[in-house]
């Protein structure tokens, strides 16, 4: 029996088949224009590199902003719930997940396997891998370089201002005053810990913590949010797939609950076509 999960993230695009015990396949790959429209392909690759077809998945989770736009999905939970259930099944001493995405940062409370609380910033871009990326590109360093190039530093800039903004401005303003771009970034990285933390312990910041999406990628990002909690966080080995294993072991529990006759008219009931977060006939968009 298969199961899978589909994260449909502002910025990411995730898949997980697994099967009763371990995960069969994942792909990652970005939601550009492309994705946005032609979801269905990363279910048809996965698929593919199982040399399966759609109805050997007995259920299909979605999950993330473009969850409700995914018509072969059975069913659609929040990213939350998934990033939860995620965590739970990869380390399920955790208490505490603090999720750094694209677009938003997110952060989750559990208590014996379930969820109990959570906080979210999702109207700034402060705090998330946007901020980031935004501060790589002013100072001319690859995104996926930034974290080893802050871990360098000797002396950490002083970066007061926490919107993405004013933080691009002054990191010119240091670059100009001969600051390297080592204690500039190691600076970033502190401004951006402080603005997730200060979000965070509105839940209560309690051992053991967890850091998923792609902000636990970071190493300079994940030393800092570190050094403000006060001690050592667990990352998993793949942190972007947290929210669509989640969703995948939420299928697997949903399908469960049904018979063989139920289980299978679902399977007929599925098609694989675009996902669509836009209405083509309409000059008012959709989002989930």
């Amino acid at each position: 029996m298969y199961y899978a999960g589909l994260d449909i993230g502002s910025t990411i695009t995730k898949i997980v088949i697994k099967n009763e015990t371990a995960v069969c396949a994942q792909i990652i790959r970005p939601t550009d224009a492309e994705h946005r429209r032609l979801a269905h392909k990363i279910m048809e690759d996965a698929l593919k590199d199982l040399n399966l077809s759609i109805e050997r998945i007995d259920y299909i989770v979605a999950t993330g902003y473009g969850r409700i736009n995914v018509p072969f999905a059975d069913a659609q939970v929040t990213e939350i719930t998934c990033h939860m259930r995620g965590i739970n099944w990869l380390f399920p001493n955790v208490r505490t997940i603090i999720d750094i995405g694209g677009q938003d940062s997110k952060g989750i409370k559990v208590e014996k396997g379930k969820l109990v609380n959570f906080v979210m910033n999702d109207k700034c871009a402060a705090g998330t891998g946007r901020f980031l990326e935004v501060i790589s590109d002013v100072l001319g360093v690859k995104l996926e370089d930034i974290g080893e190039i802050s871990l360098q530093s000797k002396h950490p800039a002083d970066i007061s201002s926490i919107c993405t903004v004013f933080a691009e401005q002054e990191a010119l303003l240091r670059l100009s005053e001969g600051v390297s771009i080592a204690d500039i970034l190691a600076g970033i990285h502190k401004a951006n810990a402080s603005r997730i933390y200060s979000m965070i312990r509105k839940i209560h910041i309690e051992k053991d913590v967890a850091i998923t999406g792609g902000g636990a990628k970071n190493i300079g990002l994940r030393k800092a949010l570190e050094d403000r909690i006060g001690f050592p966080a667990v990352v998993a080995p793949e942190p972007l797939i947290t929210g669509a294993l989640g969703a995948a072991l939420i299928a697997k529990e949903k399908s469960e609950k049904l018979d063989g006759k139920e289980i299978e008219a679902m399977r007929r009931r599925r098609r694989i076509e675009a996902v669509t977060f836009f209405d083509a006939g309409s000059s008012t968009g959709q989002m989930g």
